[in-house]
């Protein structure tokens, strides 16, 4: 760390060639960020097309959903391996080995023929493809000067961000356009591009093959058992009634075992496959806290928007991907802004700008009613997008600059682990209070619609007559209210859910406080107040 302080000030004045970013190393780095777009875009991409994948595939409700839970569970597993493979396998290597691995289990997708098939081509896409995530961060922030971290810091946040909000979208038209298959086949080409370049063009460090002779196996193993029933258990649980489920409750039961045996080996290994030290840095710390808290956000409402549009307004998933595609494009408008922010403006202002924007627009949908559109989802979507950029992208920075460069590997991955968990424990919340809420406006308004309501005994009557001869009129007629109160139920909890996150956000804003200033964006950290 010292080498790192005292090198620094020599480079920004002694040195200012050094300044200059590398056109080979950008370009690198450029296609490093397409295939981390690619590997982040999969998740959402797939999730819009579930039910044209299910009647490809012959399968039930319950097993599409292992498409997306076996991807989750293989990624959140593979990104925090990623620092100690990066350290012994290399930049180039790994990221070309994860690339690659990702485009050829895509092509294994495309052609599967059962769902047996898609899931375990899904698993093996989520774990090799996980690597290009975390590397990416880890690249940005050990390859360019610090003076250049106003650049780089916009484009991977507005990676991480933009792909999955646009994954909806892009997968709706794939679907359209074509059939299911391609949302896969899509990967092919890019994936051949991108394992090519990284191969050609990445020279950022030397690997350290010896490394691999001290691989903990049984760290690997209490690792996986921990975050994948982790996972499993967040994914599922909502669903099933928590540890009222089998399954759940013995997912459960390993996860807390193999999480007391991962971190006594972490903490005791020679060589731990995941360095928890970093966490003693209290602005890495801070970030990860937030990161955590942004995952929940970010993959939170690329949830409920849709669902909200599919089940109350009944769209399809290219409607929903069109209406989706706002905040997406005001994340792209933003990127700019706040790199050049990030130069004039201390960071944590523009952090706790972006947090308190974001639960602004949430707070606007907890108005909610079944006839919200696309010009009423608009400004909410606005506000999401200034906020999620304004607020990821300065963590990125407050977390990983301010460590030693041999410690971001290792930080890179826990740092992006945070931000998958905190997506699902986000989607496990949102999707209790979901369920309670809308369990509890329901029985609420079975208790105001009744023979003694006026109002209720004209609408059952109006929709009496108007099913004259179609049958059982007063059944069909009752069937409609009940659905009528049901979906009115939905939405009331929809906005619940809302005003829930609006109160997290401006909660979390006050975060802001315990963490340290971080370096000037135009200086060396010796000239940082």
């Amino acid at each position: 760390m010292a080498d790192t302080t005292t090198a620094s000030p020599s480079m920004m004045t002694g040195a200012p060639e050094s300044e200059r970013i590398q056109p080979k190393r950008l370009v690198a780095f450029i296609i490093m960020v397409f295939g981390m777009f690619m590997s982040i875009l999969d998740i959402q991409i797939v999730s819009a097309s579930l039910s044209e994948i299910q009647a490809g595939l012959s399968a039930s409700s319950t097993e599409v959903s292992w498409v997306q839970t076996a991807y989750l569970i293989a990624e959140v597993i593979a990104i925090p391996l990623s620092g100690f493979l990066s350290r012994a396998l290399g930049t180039r290597l790994l990221f070309a080995i994860s690339a690659f691995g990702f485009t050829a289990s895509s092509l294994l997708c495309g052609f599967a023929s059962s769902i047996e098939q898609m899931i375990l081509w899904r698993a093996l896409q989520g774990f090799l493809g996980a690597g290009m995530i975390p590397t990416v961060f880890a690249s940005a922030y050990t390859i360019f000067p610090r003076t250049k971290f106003h650049i780089v810091a916009p484009i991977i946040g507005l990676v991480a961000t933009l792909a999955p909000t646009v994954g909806p979208t892009v997968g709706g038209y794939i679907t359209d356009l074509m059939s299911w298959h391609w949302l896969f086949f899509i990967n092919i080409v890019p994936g051949v591009i991108i394992t090519a370049g990284v191969l050609a063009l990445v020279d950022f460090d030397q690997p350290n093959f010896a490394l691999l002779e001290r691989f903990d196996w049984w760290g690997l193993i209490f690792m996986g058992g921990f975050l994948g029933s982790l996972e499993y258990v967040l994914e599922e649980g909502p669903q099933y009634e928590w540890l009222q489920d089998t399954s759940v409750a013995v997912c459960a039961a390993i996860g807390f075992v193999s999480a007391v045996a991962f971190f006594w080996r972490v903490l005791t290994a020679e060589e731990p496959i995941v360095d928890l030290y970093a966490f003693s840095n209290r602005n890495f710390a801070v970030g990860c806290v937030l990161q955590f808290c942004i995952g929940i956000g970010l993959y939170g409402l690329t949830y409920v928007y849709p669902r909200y549009l599919a089940e109350v307004r009944g769209y399809s998933a290219l409607m929903i991907g069109e209406t989706m595609f706002v905040s997406g494009v005001t994340m792209f408008l933003m990127a700019p802004v706040v790199g050049r922010l990030m130069q004039k403006v201390d960071l944590r202002y523009i952090i706790a700008f972006g947090l308190v924007t974001f639960a602004l627009g949430s707070w606007q949908m907890t108005w909610i009613t079944r006839d919200y559109d696309f010009y009423e989802l608009l400004l909410p979507q606005i506000l999401r997008g200034i906020g999620m950029m304004c607020a990821m992208v300065p963590t990125n920075n407050i977390a990983l600059a301010t460590l030693p460069q041999d410690r971001v590997k290792n930080a890179s991955g826990l740092f992006n682990l945070m931000r998958n968990l905190g997506g699902a424990v986000g989607l496990a919340v949102i999707n209790e209070v979901l369920n309670d809420r809308t369990d509890l406006h329901i029985s609420r308004l079975h208790d105001r619609v009744t023979w003694g309501n006026t109002t209720a005994v004209e609408t059952l009557n109006m929709f009496t007559q108007r099913m004259q001869g179609m049958g059982d009129s007063a059944v069909m007629a009752m069937k409609q209210l009940s659905q009528i109160v049901h979906r009115q139920a939905a939405v009331m909890g929809y906005g619940d859910a809302f005003f829930m996150l609006s109160l997290f956000y401006v909660a979390l804003s006050l975060l802001v406080l315990f963490v340290n200033k971080p370096p000037s964006m135009t200086a060396s950290g010796g000239d940082a107040h």
